[in-house]
């Protein structure tokens, strides 16, 4: 496993002091804002572990890397297996209190890694390239966003000096139980630009939901080289996924609650009135590829035939949010699924835990076999508007 040594590290170095197994380790956990467990779930301190074993146990057929660090200096790891031509990259706990799709990629990761035909037939297919934590900060400190203050960005960027800090930025209350009042953060994944080369400019700050986002986050920035070095050796990034946790709501016209969401769309299409100022991406978008990975995880998990696996619906349609990850990476021309499964971490902690990571890691599967064999492509990309709506409240 490759390591960045900083210039802290190499001071301590040089002066003869232990360092921590991973840089960011030593740092104090918060103090749990939440009554419910979370212990199940893989930690950083675990992640690191485990990477270090697959690593260690694959016979080179799995590579581990550190791709950039956190705000706090915590590695942020990227696993890359497989040597095919297709390129697809998946992302989990850009929000750190939102887990599973952590430990749904390691199980992932198992399977890709083995010494099975089907294994091997995967690898010569796909080259994977996993995150399994890109906000490590936000994941030890078990909330959404960063570790990251305003005046950290304006030391990062000072032409921002004087400007309104960006509309993601929070530092005056609590939400989702937790006080950023006292430890001040960044939504990450309203941090991404679709011009990957953007450098930030004072005119465009506060922004909004609606706008691109900066590349102010270390964590944003890092999920953003690696994406452009993937394009750099292959030409683009066939698949995107982005692994995430929502609330608690149900599938339209019924009481019963939902698994999991799915989405394909997050920007509106470049080529339509409502997206001309995506004009310029127009040539890259593919949302009808982007709809055919959807519906091959709808598939599979629909084939699972019960209703924890079952209860699948869309995410909110109708979005224009280009500072999103999968926003950003769409308009360059990746295919891009959306994973929101029910419920946060202060929503019942590790409650679900199994069943919830069994259906990511199902969905994840559906679009692996169908991306490999190329069935993907034969699939219907008007069944996906066949696909639940999500509904607030249960039907009466």
């Amino acid at each position: 496993m490759k390591k960045w040594v900083g210039v802290t590290a190499a001071i301590a170095m040089v002066a003869g002091i232990a360092l921590p197994a991973a840089p960011g380790e030593a740092l104090a956990k918060e103090e749990s804002h939440h009554e419910f467990s979370i212990k199940g779930f893989t930690d950083y301190a675990e992640l690191t572990k485990k990477l270090q074993q697959i690593e260690k146990t694959s016979k080179g057929l799995v590579s581990v890397d550190v791709a950039g660090q956190s705000n706090q200096g915590r590695d942020i790891y990227t696993v890359r297996v497989g040597s095919g031509e297709k390129v697809v990259l998946i992302q989990s706990e850009i929000h750190g209190n939102e887990k599973t799709g952590t430990d749904a990629i390691l199980n992932l990761l198992k399977t890709v890694s083995g010494s099975s035909p089907y294994a091997q037939q995967l690898r010569e297919e796909i080259t994977f390239v996993f995150m399994p934590m890109m906000n490590p900060d936000a994941s030890v400190g078990d909330k959404r966003r960063n570790t990251m203050t305003w005046s950290e960005v304006v030391e990062d960027f000072p032409q921002l000096s004087g400007v309104q800090p960006s509309w993601n930025y929070l530092d005056d209350r609590i939400q989702q139980n937790y006080d950023y009042s006292q430890n001040p953060g960044f939504d990450v994944n309203r941090d991404f630009n679709p011009d990957l080369n953007y450098v930030p400019q004072p005119e465009d700050f506060p922004g909004s939901s609606s706008d691109p986002g900066w590349f102010i986050t270390p964590e944003s920035q890092t999920s953003r080289d690696v994406y452009k070095s993937l394009v750099e050796e292959f030409g683009k990034v066939d698949v995107f996924i982005d692994l995430h946790h929502q609330g608690i709501y149900y599938v339209e016209g019924t009481s019963d609650e939902v698994t999991l969401s799915l989405s394909a769309q997050f920007v509106p299409d470049p080529s339509s009135s409502e997206g001309a100022e995506y004009a310029e991406y127009a040539d890259k978008y593919n949302y009808d590829f982007s709809r055919q990975l959807n519906v091959a995880a709808y598939d599979a998990l629909q084939a699972k035939g019960n209703s924890g696996f079952s209860n699948i619906t869309l995410y909110s349609q109708g979005l224009d949010l280009p500072g999103t990850a999968l926003g950003s990476y769409a308009l360059n021309g990746s295919g891009t699924v959306l994973f929101e499964v029910t419920g946060q971490t202060q929503s019942f902690g590790q409650k679900k835990r199994g069943q919830l990571v069994k259906a990511v890691e199902t969905g994840l599967l559906g679009i692996v076999n169908a991306v490999a064999d190329g069935s993907v492509h034969d699939l219907n990309p008007e069944d996906y508007e066949d696909i639940p709506l999500t509904s607030y409240r249960p039907a009466e």
